[in-house]
This record gives C-alpha cells, sequence and structure tokens, in this order.
C-alpha cells in the first residue's frame, strides 16, 4: 500500500497528500477492501455511497477488478442525477454506475435515482426512505471547482438541511464544470435541474473518502482547508467530520503545501 507524502490534520479532517492519482486508488482499493470486508464480517452487510465524475473513474475501475470484496452483500446508493434525462442518457450519473460497477460485480443492490421522473418531490423522498433503511457505512465524494460536493452549489448549500434528498437549480458555474470535463458538448445542453443528497445525509455515512487531483482543484483545496467553514464552500463542512479523509494528489495540493511548509 503506498505511504502518503503527507498527511496533517485541519480541524476534525484528516489529510492525506500522496505522488499522483495512481498512489491515491491503491491505496484507497485496500482501504476500502479492508474496511468494508471486516463491516461484512461484523453485521452481515454494508452499504455505501458513490461518486460520478472523472476523479471517481479509476478508483471505481480498480475496485471492481481488484477489490476483494463480497459484492453481493453491499448495497449502493449514488450522490445525484440530472433532472430531466434518462438512465439510458449517455451523460446519465445512473448509466455511469451502470457501466463502471453494476455491470461489473454482482450487488446485493443499487438504488438508482431516477432523473427522468415526472415527480421529482415523490423521487427524493423514495430514495430517502431506501437510504434510511440502513445505517451507510462509506460515502466517496469529489469536490467541485466551486467547492460543492455532489449538486449541493454554494447557491444552494445548507449544513443544516431539513431535506435528506432534494430538488435544487444548478449553477452555471457548475454547469459549465460538466461542460469542461466532456459530459456534455455545450453548456445549453446540461440540464438546469438536479436531485442529489444534502449535506447533512451525506455527513452521517460512518467513513469519507473525498478525493481531489489535478491543478484545476488547487485553488478550491486551498479555500477548502484555509477559508471560513460556511455554505460558501460547501466542501468545508467536511472539517467538522473526523471520519472524513480528504486525498489529493501533489498537483491538487500545490497551493496548500507552501502554508504548511511556513509554518
Amino acid at each position: 500500500m503506498p505511504n502518503p507524502l503527507r498527511t496533517f490534520q485541519v480541524d476534525a479532517l484528516q489529510v492525506e497528500v500522496y505522488r499522483d492519482e495512481a498512489d491515491i486508488v491503491s491505496h484507497l482499493v485496500q482501504h476500502t477492501q479492508s474496511y468494508l470486508s471486516a463491516t461484512i464480517d461484523r453485521q452481515g452487510s454494508a452499504a455505501a455511497i458513490l461518486a460520478s465524475g472523472a476523479s471517481q473513474i479509476k478508483l471505481l475501475k480498480d475496485l471492481t477488478t481488484f477489490g476483494e470484496i463480497d459484492w453481493g452483500r453491499l448495497t449502493l446508493f449514488h450522490l445525484d442525477e440530472y433532472l430531466g434525462i434518462g438512465g439510458t442518457h449517455p451523460a446519465s450519473f445512473q448509466l455511469f454506475m451502470r457501466e463502471m460497477v453494476a455491470q461489473k460485480v454482482a450487488l446485493r443492490q443499487f438504488h438508482y435515482l431516477a432523473g427522468d421522473t415526472l415527480e421529482p418531490i415523490a423521487e427524493c423522498d423514495r430514495y430517502d426512505r431506501l437510504l434510511s433503511a440502513q445505517p451507510i457505512d462509506l460515502c466517496f465524494l469529489g469536490i467541485g471547482e466551486t467547492g460543492h460536493i455532489a449538486f449541493n452549489d454554494p447557491e444552494v448549500a445548507d449544513f443544516n438541511d431539513r431535506y435528506p434528498v432534494k430538488l435544487v437549480k444548478l449553477a452555471d458555474k457548475s454547469r459549465q464544470q460538466q461542460v469542461n470535463t466532456g459530459f456534455f458538448d455545450r453548456i445549453e445542453a446540461v440540464p438546469q435541474y438536479a436531485l442529489t443528497l444534502t449535506l447533512p445525509t451525506i455527513c452521517k455515512a460512518r467513513r469519507i473518502c473525498c478525493l481531489a487531483m489535478g491543478t484545476r482543484k488547487a485553488a478550491i483545496v486551498k479555500t477548502m482547508l484555509t477559508g471560513e467553514i460556511a455554505p460558501t464552500c460547501p466542501a468545508t463542512i467536511l472539517r467538522k467530520y473526523p471520519a472524513a479523509t480528504l486525498y489529493l494528489d501533489e498537483a491538487a495540493a500545490s497551493e496548500i503545501m507552501p502554508l504548511l511548509v511556513s509554518n
């Protein structure tokens, strides 16, 4: 298992810096395998929430290829989904999860958010009931360029949200990020609304693994770790949770590391 180049703590949040994505993923595959296997041995089953996006692709590929996990005792959820597109749409997170995970391993269950629902509030309630049926043992996250987690953009993020799953309008900057990462060819094609797990729901997970990689994430990582804990940067909420660990490559850590050296 690769060792981190640097570990430190910001408030309650553990931070680990690795050489590159390959080292992060190698560590997390082994960590996830050990953690979920112990959880399944102890309680008979486990539940986890997965994230989509570029930062998760190699992790999910290696987990389903090399991870020695009893998948048949694992129930999975995902963080969010665009409203107005079905599970066969190329940009659908449901399709992403089917292709990356569900078609690769024999799961106990994968519960999907239905983006093509005609009743989005009812769909939020349905997914809340499924999530509430068992504790969530593990949650994987990425960080958006606005500091958003899932589709909790700064404009809609609420650290005390009373809704476990909700309908949100996507900020233009968040929609543009979907174009920048190749999921859509132009911003007009990106749906304006989405369904998302809220921040309190995400933070209920017994263990949270958040990944940020590449120079494009360096500025928001610095803000996340040095700024005020506030919804203006939703990812700062993780600094309140000792169950959370932030995994960075050297590029994503490039703006925070000089501050650590100077201290």
